[in-house]
């Protein structure tokens, strides 16, 4: 076939790819018939209709609406979970009147936060005080509460998640207690409930142990996936932070290193991720129907781009703008098994999903000891994959959950996945003793929405 002749061809699949997959999702009504308005998440997959809204100001009006409020009483915080951890049909309950820092300590170089506030916010705040988090997550939008209950991460050499550098934090229970948790008080419930899915009560305060502030080196270059591969245990010794994006269909990644320096500053040039998406969707609905053709011209255009530098403060480089919306599915693995599941899902959406265009993020956390965090005693990598939130996302059920799940992954909490009870239990070795603590605290089940019964109780 000529080269017009192809690109003929793709261009006609092109207005097929427009006409049906260009069109929003359907949304559903505003308010249902009791007139409850509609909350829905930041992709749009997960909704419902509160009877109640609270957004309390102060421990003492929140530990009153625990006690009174209609259940179950789920917390939001940014909404950026995919999984259907916050729709409930009664009380919806936000920090966002509960953020900012409380004290700090400069000595210790720790900061006592309160719970509500965005991590957006509390880059700026803590270098203020001359201390800065050792990590971020690629996206900054969340809270502090919701970041730590998901077991929120970003990547690099032994580093933790959030939740790895939290001393101690304050939850007000279902009966309206107010508990200080930390390993010398009440260590079972600091232990259960640090990655706690808003289960165990809502977290009001965190203590955090911070790191002074610092610039870093940051890079953004184009590499050869399977160069990449095999380069990755020494990229992961060699670099602070190191983490990179496989391109579907390209045979190319981003690779992003993270490194301190007394560099100069040199800002962030204008942000251009969104842009470069949009450009892989547009290849996708021109070349789509021609993989080859796909790759010929993505590798033609991914030719001239030259790599990309920036020296800023961690705070201002570590995160990224993410506002083209997706779905998500995340996977936690033993880090010698990344980078073959990570081969075999690019292998599979190549062979089965010609319409994937963002790239499968990969990415190292270090282990830690929260009983439910997916990192539990276990150095991890990381795979992710995303859908464009207007595309269809069953294929991540289908095609790339059975992946995961060979290599004994443990799914991030806040993101699309298909476990249950019975999963969970063979995956964390303390969840019997986290479920007691669970059930103590909540007896009746107050904070459990019929997802969250599916995960604790095997509900379904």
């Amino acid at each position: 076939m000529t080269g017009a002749a192809g690109v003929g061809l793709a261009g006609a699949g092109a207005v097929g790819y427009r006409v049906w997959r260009d069109r929003e999702p359907a949304s559903p009504p505003a308010q249902d018939a009791a007139g409850h308005l509609l909350w829905r998440n930041w992709s749009g997959i997960r909704g419902s209709y509160p009877a109640q809204r609270a957004a309390p100001s102060s421990e003492g009006e929140l530990a009153g609406l625990l006690k009174t409020a209609p259940a179950p009483i789920r917390p939001v915080g940014a909404g950026h979970s995919f999984t259907a951890l916050v729709p409930t049909s009664g009380l919806l309950l936000t920090l966002d009147q509960m953020s900012g820092l409380v004290r700090h300590d400069a000595d210790k170089l720790q900061a006592t936060v309160r719970a509500g506030t965005r991590l957006g916010d509390l880059g700026p705040a803590l270098a203020a005080i001359g201390q800065e988090m050792p990590n971020l997550p690629d996206i900054n939008k969340q809270s502090l509460a919701g970041a730590i209950s998901t077991g929120t991460h970003g990547t690099g050499r032994g580093i933790t998640a959030i939740h790895g550098q939290v001393l101690s934090f304050r939850l007000a229970t279902p009966k309206g207690d107010l508990l200080d948790c930390s390993p010398a008080s009440n260590p079972e419930i600091y232990n259960a409930a640090r990655v706690g899915l808003g289960a165990f009560g809502v977290v009001t305060e965190v203590t955090l142990q911070n790191q002074p502030l610092k610039r870093i080196y940051k890079r953004v270059e184009l590499r050869d996936f399977h160069e990449v591969c095999d380069a990755w245990p020494e990229l992961q010794a060699k670099h602070r932070n190191v983490e990179f994006y496989a391109i579907p269909f390209t045979g190319k990644v981003a690779l992003i290193t993270a490194d301190p320096t007394d560099r100069p500053t040199l800002p962030r040039g204008p942000e251009v991720d969104n842009a470069t998406l949009m450009d892989l969707k547009r290849l996708r609905d021109l070349f789509g129907l021609i993989p080859p053709l796909r790759r010929a011209v993505a590798n033609g255009l991914m030719g001239d781009i030259k790599p990309e530098e920036m020296v800023d403060e961690g705070w201002k480089l570590l995160s990224n703008d993410r506002s083209v919306r997706f779905n998500e599915m995340e996977f936690h693995l033993p880090r010698e098994t990344q980078i073959p599941a990570l081969k075999e899902v690019m292998a599979a959406i190549e062979k089965h999903r010609g319409d994937v265009f963002f790239p499968i993020e990969a990415r190292t956390i270090a282990a830690d000891d929260a009983w439910l965090s997916p990192f539990y005693q276990r150095p991890s990598g990381s795979v992710a994959v995303h859908a464009y939130y207007k595309d269809d996302y069953a294929f991540l059920f289908d095609l790339i959950e059975p992946i995961f799940r060979r290599y004994d992954g443990r799914p991030h909490w806040g993101k699309l996945n298909s476990l249950g009870a019975g999963d969970f239990s063979r995956l964390y070795p303390r969840w019997k003793e986290a479920c007691e603590v669970r059930a103590a605290l909540d007896p009746t089940g107050r904070f459990l929405n019929p997802y969250l019964r599916k995960v604790f109780l095997g509900q379904s």
